[in-house]
This record gives structure tokens, sequence and C-alpha cells, in this order.
């Protein structure tokens, strides 16, 4: 699923095709399920003509400014991908070995063309990402109810330090809430606790002063360099837990040659190190 560093990268897409030009044309699909609240032609005629003055992002929600709202809101969901044939497109662990040569691209729900030829399309092949129209984006739901986003706007020592105390359930968990972390999803939450060296399953509110800075830290530093380097894995640092988290491997080791081992925790497999990541579990187990 894309988190944080992958959905920064779509954004990117966005601002360098689309920031400073005006939509001309607006293809849409007929999906009534990725176009959420709106009728697609609705969705289109609200679009085109349109000059797009700036691409954002909160956690894994983009939407563009236009010179009149309201605005296109994207959330990508499990396997939405923003794409143009100028930009290369970003490897993910769970991309097909074999690119696809087409354009517009298999499962298009929207594609964007500008003035100065540029194009841009979003596509949905699963069918869990949305396209809604908003006229604030950032003080309307579902981006409203987000909490701090770690790239945008990532909180205080002291603020971030509240915000732990205030909340209850397992570490892990609590890296996962989207109204505590907008952004954060699951090989981010494993990497953060491993650099942090904390147990996934401590409760959060058990964590000391110094264990909460750690968590700060090892969170804000793997949102910036994965972020930093278009959330191309290949240029992650060797030593992270992303090279080897994947699949449940049980010969798994990190890059020292500690053994990973593999946990569900709400549901979502947990990727830990029980040599490195420390701690009394809750409740003992």
């Amino acid at each position: 699923m894309p988190e944080l560093p992958e959905v920064e990268r779509a954004r990117r897409v966005l601002e360098r095709v689309a920031v400073g030009r005006t939509i001309v044309r607006v293809d849409v699909d007929d999906d009534r399920i990725v176009y959420d609240g709106v009728a697609p032609r609705t969705f289109a005629a609200r679009l085109r003509g349109r000059r797009v003055e700036a691409a954002r992002r909160r956690g894994k929600h983009l939407w563009l400014e236009l010179d009149r709202r309201p605005w296109p809101l994207l959330h990508l969901g499990m396997t939405g991908h923003v794409l143009s044939p100028s930009v290369a497109p970003l490897r993910l662990a769970s991309s097909p070995s074999k690119e696809e040569d087409r354009w517009p691209p298999r499962f298009t729900k929207l594609r964007l063309r500008l003035d100065d030829g540029g194009d841009v399309a979003f596509t949905n092949k699963r069918r869990l990402g949305r396209l809604r129209l908003r006229d604030d984006p950032p003080r309307e739901p579902p981006i409203s109810a987000l909490g701090f986003d770690p790239l945008v706007d990532p909180p205080s020592a002291e603020e971030f330090l509240r915000l732990v105390r205030r909340r209850r359930g397992v570490v892990k968990g609590l890296l996962l809430d989207q109204s505590f972390a907008a952004g954060v999803g699951n090989w981010i939450a494993d990497e953060v606790l491993y650099r942090a060296r904390l147990d996934p399953r401590r409760p959060a509110d058990s964590l000391s002063d110094d264990e909460v800075r750690r968590l700060r830290r090892a969170l804000l530093e793997i949102v910036r360099r994965a972020s930093a380097v278009d959330a191309d894995k290949r240029r992650f640092p060797a030593t992270w837990l992303f090279h080897r988290r994947w699949g449940r491997d049980a010969e798994a080791r990190t890059h020292d040659g500690h053994r990973l081992e593999f946990l569900t925790i709400g549901g979502r497999t947990t990727a830990w190190v029980p040599a490195v990541q420390r701690g009394a579990p809750a409740d003992g187990g």
C-alpha cells in the first residue's frame, strides 16, 4: 500500500506536470465507487478549463488547488498511482515484474490533459482509492480528521510527548492510527520501531520520556529519508529493515545478522527484531 513517501512522490509528479498549467481535457471512468459523492461527469466539468495553482498533500491524501473551487481530492487506496508519460514510474515492492507500455494505463479512473501537452493519470486497479471534490480540503473530512503529517508539520518534542501521553493501546497501533500520525503505514511503523529499539507490543502509555523521544526521532528520520529519494526503495539505506521484511521469511536477518520475527498486530503483519527491540510487551505476552 502506498505510504507517505510514495504519496509525496505522487504529489511531486502532479506539481511537475500540472502546476501552472490549465486543464483542457478531463477523461473520467464511469466508476461510482471510486468517485465518492460526485458523478464522474460532474467531476470532469468542475476541473475542465481550470488553472492548477498548487499540488498539496496531507498523509495519504492529495489535492490540487485550482483557480476556482471546488478542488479535486485524491486518495490512492491500496493500489492507486499518479502517472505521467513524462515521469518514470516508481517501482514498489508490490509492482508487477513487467512494466506496462500503454498510455493511458489500464485502470485509469481520471486523466488530465494540460494546455502545454502535459498528461497525467490516476489509476486504481482494486477500486479502493477515492476521488472527491471539496471546497476546502484541509478543513473538511476526511483530511480534517487526520493527525500531524511527519513531513509537512512535524510536532515539537514537547508536543509529540503530549500526544503520546494521551493515547492507549500498543505502540505499533498508535503509529498506524491516522488520527495520530497521518501517512504512516505498515512498513514505516515497523522501520520506526526497529530504529527506536521498541517492542511493537509495548503499551504506548508505558514508554519513558526517553523512549518517546527516540520514537519521534526515528519517525521523522525515516519519513524524511524515504521522501528525499522519492520513495525509491533501491536508494533506501542498506541497514533498513525494509529490504528484509517482506514475505514472512523465517530465515530473514537484519543487515548485521539479527533474526527477524513476525507478529500480527491489529490485523497487520509486523516485522520486528527481538534482539534489538527490547522491553516488556503488553500483558506480558
